[in-house]
């Protein structure tokens, strides 16, 4: 009879304590030492005979149905297997249980007229200073519901203010995804937070840890200077964590702080930003828990870094520096534009293996090895269709569903989807993001995503690719399979009008082509622009 009874619960037991050390994070070698060790206790509990096959003659087969204890033992060696299985998958996935963006309040809002008048107002700028901010602004595809802090309205700056532009946004989007995924925060074992231009003491993760009241376990990271495709790398730092650290939450916030920021002088390769860059706050809760597989929204699959840092031109095309004067702000460079091609040239050689279908990396490796010849030999390039000789750009849209690209300014979008033969709809949320929020750095790509979940447009099984550039120089890609269909309606979408937003645009690039042809016409005569 005891036998009976160990027979009934032996693969329960071996199996709980099998889950319970995976979980742990037990390693390998200690969680297979100590399964066959159990195994073989209850082995001799039973009396099983499990010597190894040097020292046991070969088994035979019972006449009859093996009995209880055998059984037993069998359930123990199965559990055993299927545990081993598991470690041999690798790291445990890591999942996006949910994530959310803010929206600023009304009267934040700045319109593209309220902006030239904010310029004016602030009495530092040359009437050929606004002329140039103005133009800017009115091409460079923002609408009229971006928003500043009060701060930069009033050409105010400080620590103070800039805490202040941080609580705000990020606090606000931190508290509205723990309310949807009802976490305690003391259950959060990692916190990383991103932010390129304002890196205080206490650090920002520090003063989310003391806002919420995080337990002293959890380990916080602030990352600072990484420009706007830091967002990609705090999902990175996030995934190794987890990977590291099975059934645990990592809480991601990133962020740009604009008050600042806000450049004062007259180089207009840094006044730029200030037509562009509005608030922002964006919160992620990822998850190594198999407790969460059911609820999380999104599985990541991929994180591609390029960086390009040891290029000279590469390095010093986006740089926070001093103007001749003694005012600072952040340059953006001409050659920003061939740099960031570059870089995502680059970042696709490293991406496509992983993503793309065998039919597409075939091609591309014979158009690389076409060109290669028609370089080295003239009568082999002559000999070539002339097609075979151009460089082929993969089709990603046979790898992905959806794809978010970083809101850099309006001729970023263009360049990509002309470059990468995206239809329309393609990029449409990556303009409504540059639209309706202006340029939210390290945020856009979940900006996008939200208004994606909005849109009523992810899919179980959608595979959506995250694409940020920022300083340094870098191209960063994240890979996420969604778990389910996501048609969450986030806040800061409410009551965004796309046809309205295509009307507003095509008004913009009426204006433009008028300036043209009026400008073309003026220097009719020889004049030299």
């Amino acid at each position: 009879m005891e036998a009976d009874k160990i027979a009934n619960v032996a693969p329960a037991v071996v199996l709980a304590a099998a889950g319970m050390m995976f979980l742990k994070g037990v390693n390998g070698a200690t969680l297979s030492e100590t399964l066959l060790g159990a195994a073989q206790q209850l082995a001799q509990q039973l009396g099983v005979d499990v010597r190894s096959r040097a020292t046991s003659p070969p088994p035979t087969l019972p006449p009859h149905p093996p009995p209880p204890r055998v059984l037993a033992f069998a359930a123990a060696a199965a559990a055993l297997l299927l545990t081993r299985l598991l470690l041999a998958r690798g790291a445990p996935a890591v999942r996006l249980v949910d994530f959310s963006v803010y929206r600023p309040p009304e009267s934040w809002r700045l319109t593209r007229p309220g902006f030239v008048k904010m310029t004016e107002k602030g009495g530092m700028f040359a009437a050929e200073d606004i002329d140039f901010q103005s133009k800017v602004v009115n091409r460079s595809g923002l609408g009229d519901e971006t928003c500043v802090t009060p701060a930069i309205a009033n050409y105010t700056t400080g620590m103070a203010v800039a805490r202040e532009e941080f609580e705000t946004t990020c606090f606000a989007a931190v508290q509205e995804l723990l309310s949807k995924t009802g976490v305690d925060p003391r259950r959060i074992r990692f916190l990383v937070t991103n932010s390129s231009l304002f890196n205080p003491t206490p650090s920002l993760s520090a003063m989310i840890m003391n806002r919420f009241k995080f337990g002293s376990a959890t380990r916080n990271y602030a990352l600072g200077g990484m420009g706007c495709s830091a967002g990609v790398i705090a999902l990175d730092l996030a995934k190794q964590l987890l990977e590291h650290n099975p059934g645990e939450y990592c809480l991601v916030v990133s962020h740009e702080n604009i008050t600042n920021a806000h450049y004062k002088g007259r180089d207009r390769s840094m006044l730029v930003s200030n037509c562009i860059f509005r608030a922002n706050g964006a919160a992620m809760l990822l998850s190594s828990r198999p407790a969460d597989a059911g609820r999380a929204k999104y599985t990541l699959k991929h994180v591609v870094r390029t960086n390009l840092a040891a290029d000279d031109q590469a390095f010093g095309c986006v740089v926070q520096m001093d103007d001749e004067e003694g005012k600072w702000g952040v340059r953006l460079g001409k050659e920003l534009m061939s740099v960031a091609a570059r870089a995502l040239r680059s970042n696709m050689t490293s991406l496509g293996p992983l993503v793309l279908p065998v039919s597409e990396q075939l091609a591309f490796v014979a158009n690389l090895a076409a060109r290669k010849l028609a370089a080295a030999s003239k009568p082999v390039a002559r000999a070539l269709p002339q097609e075979w000789t151009r460089p082929y750009t993969p089709d990603f849209k046979k790898a992905f569903e959806h794809m978010c690209i970083h809101t850099g300014g309006r001729g970023v979008i263009d360049t990509i989807e002309r470059e990468l033969g995206l239809p329309g709809s393609w990029v449409e949320p990556s303009r409504a993001a540059l639209y309706q929020f202006g340029n939210t750095s390290s945020t856009s790509i979940w900006y996008i995503l939200a208004y994606m979940e909005t849109a009523g447009r992810v899919r179980k099984g959608d595979r959506v690719w995250q694409l940020g550039f920022g300083s340094g120089f870098k191209c960063n890609s994240a890979v996420w399979v969604a778990n389910k269909r996501n048609a969450d309606r986030h806040g800061a979408w409410e009551g965004f009008d796309a046809r309205k937003m295509y009307a507003d645009l095509a008004e913009m690039d009426a204006k433009l082509q008028a300036e043209r042809a009026a400008k073309q016409t003026a220097c009719a005569g020889g004049c030299k622009h």
